[in-house]
């Protein structure tokens, strides 16, 4: 008997827990976000994905709250009217349809934390003060009298702590911002819970003021971005130029080449010199008083027109001197 109560009993939570994971998950949060003052009213608002009839509230390592829904809504919400210590903690909600057993998955945690006026408020410094360049490390260092405890660093304007430490040697924290850029202006707090009550803090303390002006350009940095521009289109005007020049004398090698291939070629008849011809004219010599004997001779140069060519060329007469009779 007591197997088969088992085997029913582990069926049913596989079935159950099988459907829970087919239920969208819900989420849970607190109203107001942050900031809430012990003795002060807050609302855990459960927010369903689908209408429920029953949801739950559970107080991790405390409390669990249960609310029946008469008319399924998407919403569940508990109150706190007069918040105590004991209601500060780690919060999540989970919810179950009507109209079968399906139990969803839990949300995602909340944490409500409770201000404690009675903490007195931490201590801020800031360095480099106030105002710093763009890319400068700032420290800023926070502390309490006697508190041994877990230090937040605040940014007004931001919901939720930026920074967050425990305090070494019990009183002081230390933050940095690496390399501030114009977005990291504004003004810090800082506040710390002791490290009895996790979920008690102190009120903010008092403010710094970061001022992270943008860095200017060096003096001649706008000369010298010109100056390198001008060089970048001297370069590459030049480039241009000489890669033109290039083509144009790989062209007229070609040319040349071509030129002296087409002179050379077998079917080209071939240059022939021009050549002097001497006659002798048929005109009897003569001779002087000396005894030299002058002979007349006709230089002729061959003449490219055609043999019919109706203009004669014109002799050339030139004289020689003939040795004759042993004379000269």
């Amino acid at each position: 008997m007591e197997p088969m109560a088992m085997n029913l009993i582990l069926g049913w939570w596989l079935v159950a827990a099988s459907r829970a994971q087919q239920l969208p998950r819900p989420s849970l949060s607190l109203h107001p976000s942050q900031r809430v003052s012990l003795g002060n009213p807050v609302t855990l608002r459960c927010h369903l994905p689908r209408l429920a009839a029953w949801v739950w509230l559970y107080q991790e390592g405390g409390w669990s709250y249960n609310k029946g829904k008469k008319k399924e809504q998407d919403a569940a919400e508990f109150s706190f009217a007069s918040t105590l210590r004991e209601h500060a903690g780690r919060y999540r909600c989970q919810y179950r349809v009507s109209e079968s057993a399906e139990v969803s998955v839990e949300s995602d945690p909340v944490e409500l934390v409770l201000t404690d006026l009675r903490y007195p408020p931490s201590r801020i410094s800031l360095h480099p003060e106030q105002h710093v360049g763009t890319g400068t490390n700032v420290t800023i260092c926070c502390w309490n009298k006697d508190y041994g405890a877990t230090f937040f660093l605040h940014k007004d304007g931001s919901s939720d702590p930026i920074q967050r430490q425990d305090s070494s040697g019990g009183d002081t924290a230390t933050f940095t911002l690496f390399g501030v850029t114009p977005a990291d202006s504004g003004t810090y707090r800082c506040s710390y819970r002791p490290w009895h009550y996790a979920f008690m803090s102190s009120p903010l303390g008092d403010s710094v003021m970061l001022e992270v002006t943008p860095t200017a350009a060096p003096p001649g940095a706008a000369g010298s971005s010109h100056g390198n521009l001008v060089v970048a289109v001297v370069g590459g005007c030049t480039a241009a130029f000489v890669f033109i020049l290039v083509l144009i004398i790989i062209f007229l090698l070609s040319a040349r080449r071509h030129r002296t291939q087409r002179d050379e070629s077998p079917g080209a008849p071939p240059k022939k010199p021009e050549a002097m011809e001497f006659q002798l004219c048929p005109q009897v010599p003569s001779s002087d008083s000396e005894g030299l004997t002058y002979l007349e001779l006709q230089a002729v140069t061959p003449s490219t027109q055609p043999p019919n060519s109706p203009i004669a060329p014109q002799p050339s007469v030139i004289y020689t001197e003939v040795a004759v009779r042993g004379h000269h």
